[in-house]
């Protein structure tokens, strides 16, 4: 089962996939924000066309674990992709993810410019990947 993560920004959203084995998280696009339906849409439209079977949302906490402003933001595109599909929302913790997309960017040497255009798809995709290492470690204690 592919899984699609997205990171819900303010000017930008990130869209990361897993592969199908549902191991390895990729980033996928950049989509610019419009509206939230209509961004709630496009995503949509992703994970039909890659055959998805379950859409995370990035849900950034605070230092103390308490959702904030860009939290409740998160869970109002959680609720616009549920009124849309049929395909399962979570909420999942993102804390730190776009500091992991930057790093991951720098180390791979992108330079300033290019870890711009990539850091909301790779932020994603840092939030897929951790979500998964973390579901491939409960489904190996089983």
């Amino acid at each position: 089962m592919r899984i699609l993560a997205v990171d819900p920004g303010e000017k930008y959203i990130g869209v990361a996939i897993s592969d199908i084995g549902a191991r390895l998280a990729r980033p996928l696009t950049t989509l610019r924000h419009a509206a939230r339906a209509k961004d709630a849409a496009q995503i949509v439209a992703l994970a039909q066309e890659n055959e998805v079977g379950l859409i995370l949302v990035g849900y950034p906490l605070d230092s103390e674990g308490q959702p904030g402003p860009q939290a409740r933001h998160a869970a109002r595109v959680a609720e616009a992709l549920r009124a849309l599909t049929a395909v399962p929302v979570a909420l999942v913790d993102e804390s730190f993810s776009s500091q992991e997309a930057g790093e991951a960017l720098r180390a791979a040497g992108k330079n300033r410019r290019a870890r711009h255009e990539q850091i909301h798809a790779a932020a994603a995709a840092a939030i897929l990947q951790g979500y998964l290492d973390e579901h491939s470690s409960e489904a190996a204690k089983e």
